[in-house]
């Protein structure tokens, strides 16, 4: 596999990949047309804030499979259009938690001690011991503006400083912010009037951008804000205006709308504003571990396993993995051989989980299914984007458990809708991971689903089979297996033929002549050499 990255990463994250055996071509600080060029026959892209993924670098890369994010934001990717594209796209969360959250605190004691603005004119000569006096941090109130990983490590190193901590984030419990030590506000505004320090937390989106404006910094009062986050959460002009001329007390910046920093940004006419060029993550530590986190996504994403930072597809924790691994390729099938046996249109699809297989994480399972539905309708499609492809369709898709399972330990059956018309087929594992398709549309089949297979209905009369195996013979086919269910004696009966090579259309022409003969549906499975 071919890995592009766009942006410098450690070397211990380029040394995974090539460890692996996988090609890796560095070429940083392209854009345009030469990031579209560079990008066209790569199979991963590795980046960080300074390439923007765009749907035309979509477009320009069919056999794109992941973007890794070499950190935590992803606004500079167009997650949609990945997904449309089945390209998964993951960052590295966890890598440089640790080192943004201290370098949030350092920012934090630098703005409440004036300490760069003392060394500055210490160096300079001055010993302005008495222009200086600073806030500590004990019995103060810290707003933080979203307790998601990095305010979860901030929280607990400032709690530990004395400080009482105030938390607004929608997305979260009283109970988990409980486990901070940190009281839950449902209002901005009441965690900014509260608090002596404010941390802000959260990405930037749409609902995020701008959200400490004039009116917010007017509700803080004589308070100091700290953003180690992302850029534009904060108007930045507001924040030097309500600083320079109150009331704020001073603010301590990492990010920015625009980086670099334009140089007639008023945050640098500013002397209590403190401003660090984006090194929240700048450590030895953190460089390396997003570094080598991202490559072994991107290593997960070439050995079809979880990713387990995907954002735009359905993952599982990786100790789970094993147990589901299995029931992917089943659901996958039952999903292949239940849409060719309905037919091109598809109202709904469900995914039924019995037994042990009911108790597990299945998000990713009930993707392979949808997989499996849309394979055969030549739609490009993974996991990745199959449940987004049924959402633009208008397809129905519904899941359900029980977790007792008569006849199998565990049993999957995917069923697929067209109006008031339906069908079902269920796969299981026998012993040793052997996939089997035990149920068609009802009839008790065991039949090992690979390659060419072909589904026949007929009326259970003498002589039936002897007719079908005789047109196969006759058209230069070998039957490699075969799987016979009936209702009733004398009534309908359904057989499952492993084939060895694709049945031609005039033998089906001649099956479906017989009136004995309700209907032939030929199925193509993995392995086969052909599709219908």
């Amino acid at each position: 596999m071919k890995v592009l990255v766009t942006d410098p990463i450690a070397d211990a994250g380029l040394e995974t990949l090539r460890d692996a055996g996988h090609e890796v071509q560095t070429a940083y600080d392209i854009e345009g047309d030469a990031l579209l060029d560079a990008v066209a026959d790569a199979n991963a892209l590795i980046i960080r804030s300074g390439t923007e993924v765009t749907a035309e670098v979509f477009e320009a890369a069919p056999d794109l499979r992941i973007v890794g994010r070499a950190g935590i934001g992803v606004d500079n990717i167009d997650i949609e259009a990945a997904t449309d594209h089945g390209v998964v796209v993951a960052n590295a969360p966890e890598g440089n938690v640790r080192a943004a959250a201290e370098h949030t605190v350092a920012m934090t004691f630098a703005v409440a001690r004036d300490i760069p603005q003392a060394h500055s004119r210490l160096k300079d000569g001055e010993w302005a011991k008495g222009d200086y006096l600073g806030r500590e941090v004990n019995n103060k109130t810290l707003g933080i503006v979203g307790l998601g990983r990095v305010g979860q490590e901030v929280a607990k190193r400032l709690d530990s400083l004395g400080m009482d901590l105030v938390v607004y984030d929608p997305y979260i419990n009283e109970e988990r912010a409980a486990q901070f030590g940190a009281e839950l506000v449902d209002d901005l505004d009441d965690c900014l009037a509260r608090a002596d320090f404010v941390t802000i937390h959260t990405p930037l989106l749409p609902e995020t951008e701008g959200m400490i404006g004039a009116e917010e910094l007017e509700t803080m009062g004589d308070a100091y804000l700290i953003n180690c986050a992302r850029g534009g959460i904060v108007d930045e002009p507001a924040l030097a205006e309500a600083v320079e001329h109150g009331p704020v007390a001073g603010a301590a910046l990492d990010v920015f709308a625009e980086e670099p920093l334009p140089a007639d940004s008023p945050l640098l006419d500013v002397d209590d504003v403190i401003v660090t060029p984006h090194l929240g993550a700048s450590t030895e530590a953190a460089q390396e571990n997003v570094a080598v986190d991202t490559a072994k996504q991107v290593l997960a994403a070439f050995n079809d396993e979880p990713v387990v930072n995907a954002l735009n597809a359905p993952s599982v924790d990786e100790s789970a993995f094993p147990r589901i691994e299995p029931y992917l390729d089943v659901a996958d099938t039952a999903g292949k051989i239940a849409a060719q046996l309905l037919g091109e249109r598809i109202s709904g699809v469900e995914v039924h989980y019995e037994g042990d297989i009911a108790n597990e994480q299945v998000d990713l399972v009930t993707a392979s299914a949808l997989k499996g539905v849309f394979s055969p309708l030549e739609y490009e499609v993974n996991a990745v984007n199959a449940p987004q492809l049924a959402e633009d369709r208008g397809i129905e898709v519904t899941e359900s458990k029980t977790r007792q399972a008569e006849d199998f330990q565990s049993l999957v059956t995917v069923t697929v809708k067209d109006g008031d018309t339906e069908l079902s087929v269920c796969g299981t594992l026998f012993a040793g991971d052997d996939p089997r398709i035990v149920r068609i549309d009802g009839y008790r089949v065991d039949a090992r689903p690979y390659g060419q297979m072909l589904v026949a209905r007929n009326r259970d009369e003498p002589g039936v089979i002897g007719l079908i195996g005789t047109v196969l013979g006759d058209a230069g086919v070998n039957i490699a297996g075969m799987f016979n269910a009936r209702e009733t004696i004398g009534g309908e009966a359904l057989t499952v033929y492993n084939l060895d090579d694709r049945l031609p259309d005039d033998a089906v022409e001649r099956l479906l002549a017989d009136d004995r003969i309700i209907s032939v549906d030929r199925i193509v499975l993995d392995g086969a050499d052909s599709k219908r």
